[in-house]
This record gives structure tokens, sequence and C-alpha cells, in this order.
């Protein structure tokens, strides 16, 4: 645990008990606040209790002795609402901030030399493979390297820094809003796209908080900007015209002159006075299509400047082994291969999966969203057929039509083995079972995870593992 300064003896307000309210008000208490926890969930209170905190109720308590309001990232900051806690703290002049503001006071507390490296990771999509495999790359390449943030540990919950020691953080526009004093040494933007409007208000809510991540970079710094999208091409242009970090652009589309991209499935640094290929991206079947290559051009930038050498980073990339539910290469049988992209509930999230492979047997089905599959026609001839589960098997089977040959299954097992005989004796090049199901699993799952968790156990009963 980081233990937080800056605060002793102060009565501190943290409100929201999930994971990373609990381990903010926990690394406070280390730090020798006075912490007051509450939340609005008893379900939550109890839990919080359960894991040793007092609780203390807000709405009773004395905010003329606070002297700071704490807050989860999901608790509503200005949309729909603000809580009204944030509007009490915000009445009192209070500071209103997150954990990610607390770890950010911890590291500016200490002396200069034993300050560690910070990698900040934001975007729309992507956030999570890049922030995994930049450390997987530091730790293969025999650095001291923290993860967390979004991903995994809540920051604050993580060991405290070592001399030369690295943090990859995750930060999503949930955590940024609350963060003022956070100095990246490499902030990446990776894309953006419409999203969490419930929480911002609009796009330019949405990307005036991701844009917090370069706020206190300096000359020395990186900012790594992924160019493929407009938006993000508008971020580019700004921090060019008003900040003055170096910038390191990055594409999975086309060659650009001065930055890394992905062309062709192969990986080029252009950030010098040459252009330099520098792997081949087929030889890493954990990262699939041109999404992926983006994450790995983001990765690389990052690390380079923290002076990894070029075929460190390219060994270390062909080792990387995913990450759960997220396009998650599970085994291979006779050319064959399979893919638990789980975590794809809704039809934006499967067309990426979608887009990155030319011979599909696609599983899909569940509870469904909003707006169905027809925005997914585009990537219809990339399927070869379809596998249907779930409360929505009927109505996607309408939706694929003649387009797509399909087959309710109804269950994930019953899919798994027809879309095996299917590949099996298909004769196609590079077939590949996909389960992406464009749908939530709550008609036959806990969550996503359960759901994964059970097409990896499936798959590998009747394969073995990779």
């Amino acid at each position: 645990m980081i233990p937080v300064p800056g605060y002793e003896g102060q009565a501190v307000a943290v409100f929201g008990l999930g994971r990373t309210g609990i381990t903010a008000a926990r690394a406070l208490i280390a730090g020798g606040a006075k912490v007051l926890v509450w939340d609005d969930n008893p379900e939550t209170r109890a839990r919080a209790q359960a894991a040793g905190l007092e609780l203390s109720d807000l709405d009773r308590a004395d905010w003329a002795a606070i002297s700071a309001l704490v807050l989860s990232p999901g608790v509503p900051l200005t949309h729909p609402q603000p809580h009204r806690f944030v509007i009490r703290a915000r009445e009192l002049g209070l500071p209103v901030i997150g954990d990610m503001e607390l770890f950010a006071t911890a590291m500016l507390a200490l002396p200069k030399e034993r300050r560690p490296g910070i990698i900040g990771i934001t975007g729309t999509n992507g956030k999570s493979t890049t922030t995994a495999l930049i450390g997987h790359i530091l730790k293969k390449a025999g650095r001291d390297v923290r993860v967390g943030g979004n991903i995994g540990d809540a920051v604050l919950g993580l060991e405290p820094p070592r001399a030369h020691t690295v943090f990859v953080l995750e930060l999503s526009s949930y955590q940024l809003d609350l963060v003022h004093s956070l100095h990246c040494d490499v902030a990446i933007w990776l894309n953006l796209t419409e999203d969490h409007i419930d929480r911002h208000g609009d796009m330019a809510g949405y990307k005036a908080a991701k844009f917090r991540i370069f706020a206190n970079q300096t000359e020395s710094d990186l900012a790594v900007v992924g160019i493929d999208d407009e938006p993000s091409t508008a971020v580019m242009t700004r921090l060019k015209a008003e900040h003055s970090q170096q910038i390191t652009a990055i594409s999975s589309g086309y060659s650009i002159s001065r930055g890394v991209y992905a062309l062709g499935a192969k990986l080029f640094d252009a950030t010098g006075k040459t252009c330099t290929e520098i792997m081949d991206l087929t030889s890493v079947p954990a990262l699939p299509g041109s999404h992926n290559a983006q994450n790995v051009a983001a990765a690389y930038a990052a690390v380079r400047h923290f002076g990894v050498e070029p075929e460190q980073i390219a060994a270390a990339i062909q080792s990387f082994p995913g990450l759960a539910h997220r396009l998650e290469f599970v085994g291979a049988q006779k050319g064959i291969r399979f893919f638990n992209d789980s975590k794809a509930t809704n039809a934006d999230a499967a067309a990426k999966a979608l887009a990155s492979f030319d011979t599909i047997y696609w599983i899909a089905g569940g509870r469904k969203k909003e707006g169905g599959i027809g925005s997914l026609a585009k990537y219809f001839p990339h399927i070869t057929k379809a596998y249907l589960i779930g409360e929505a098997a009927g109505e996607f089977a309408a939706t694929l039509g003649p387009a797509v040959p399909c087959e309710i299954a109804g269950t994930l097992e019953n899919a798994i083995g027809l879309a095996l005989r299917d590949a099996s004796s298909g004769g196609r090049t590079a077939p590949v079972i996909l389960l992406s199901p464009a749908c939530a699993s709550f008609d036959q799952f806990r969550d996503f995870e359960h759901r994964g968790d059970a097409f990896r156990m499936l798959v590998q009963s009747r394969i073995g593992k990779p």
C-alpha cells in the first residue's frame, strides 16, 4: 500500500466504498488522516465494515471540519447532476478528488531523485490491453514495474516505489475527472469515440476529461497520440499548438513520417531520421487485428522513451499472453484457432473482433442490448457461419438472414461443438472459432468473465491448453 501524506490529523471524507474507495481510505489512514467513510448502498457499507473500516454518515457529518472529499470514480460529478456530497463540498470550497490525485500527492511528496516514472494510458478502447502490454515489456526488460489504476489493483493498493520504479496506469475519463496534479512521463491517448455521455454531458466534456492526462507534462515528457480518428487528430493539433512536450504519433492504418505505425501486419519506427521495420505482428497470436496493432504501436513508443531497445521490445511482445476475455487466444487444433472475446457485450465491441479475421465461425448471442447487430452488416462477409445462443438467438438469426448461414445452438457448449465440426470439414484457410457475443451474459452466466471462463474450459477440454 502507498500511504498518502499531507492530511496528517485532518478529516477526509471518502464516499463510495468499492475497491477504489476502501483502498483510498486505508491509504489515507496509513498516512495519518482521520477518515470518514460512507456509501449510499447498505450492502457496500456492510462490506466496508467487514473490511475493518468504521463508518461515518456523511449526511450527519460536520463538514466544516472536513479538509477534502475523495470520490470513487463512479460517483456523479457533473451529470446527470452532481451527487449531493459533491454539491456540499463545492459550497464549502473543498477539494473534490479521487484516488489518482491522492497517488499524485504521494509521489510529489517524494524527493525528486526517488520519484518513479509514470506511464498513463487513456482512450475509449484498448486501454487495458495497452497497459498490460507495457507492463509486460518493462518486466521482461528487467524493470521494477507496478501496473494498476483502472485495471487490476487500485493504484494506492500497489507497492510503494523503489528506485527506478515505473508505474503503468490505465486512466479512465472518470478517474481523470478527479485528478489535478498527476504528472505522466509518458501520456498515451489511444483513440476517442462516443462513450460515457451520461457522465460527461456531451463529447466535449468526455474529451476534456481525457485531455487532462497531458496537463502537467513538460519538455522532457512524451505524449503518444493515436491519429486514426478525427477527434484524436484534433488532439494532436492542439498539443502541437499549446503544449511543449515531445509528441509521437501512432497509427494502425497508414504510414506516418514522424511516429510509430503498423502497416501490412508489420510494425515500423519512423521516429528517427530513417524508418525501421521492428517486427512482423503476425507472429503475435495474442494480439490480432488492427486495433491491437495500434495498442502495440503505443506500447512500443512508450517503452522506447524509457530506454528499452527495439529487439527487447519485439521479443517481449511476442511472449505477451493477452488479456482474458479480450480477443484472448485460448488454443488451436489442426489449424483452427479459438478466441475468447466475451468482453464484447455489444455490437461496437464485437466489430473489432469481426474485423480481425477473414474466416470466422462466430458464436454470438445472450441477452441483447439496444441496437442489435444490424450495424455489423459490413463484417458479414468475414463470417463463414454463425452459431447463436441465449435469448437473442432468434432475433440475431433474423438479422443475419440470407447473408450469413446460421444455426440456433442454444448453449455455449453446443455452439462450440457445432463450430468445431464445421470448421474441421470446411476446407477453408485459417479458420477461427470466435466467441464475440455482442450481448450481455446474464441469461446464462453470472457475467462476461463467467461466460469467457466457460468458453476457455470447454475449448481446452476438447483440444488441450495452448
